[in-house]
């Protein structure tokens, strides 16, 4: 049975909202791991992690569109 093998992710030619989940990986200090491994890498907690501080930066941003 022949693996999957991903390309490689250009950070500069990827959705705005990928973007912040790679940032959010960096600030953490995950992103080598996921850069090398994928985000199957990471563990069930590390992946939760990014997913919350993701879902609050969302909801931070519709909060300040809808104020403007």
């Amino acid at each position: 049975m022949a693996k999957n093998k991903e390309k490689p992710v250009n950070l500069k030619e990827i959705e705005p909202e990928d973007r912040m989940k790679y940032e959010i990986a960096e600030e953490l200090g995950l992103l080598d791991r996921v850069m090398e491994g994928g985000w199957k890498s990471l563990t069930a907690k590390e992946t939760g992690r990014v997913g919350g501080i993701l879902a609050r930066r969302r909801r931070e941003q519709k909060r300040a569109a809808k104020e403007r």
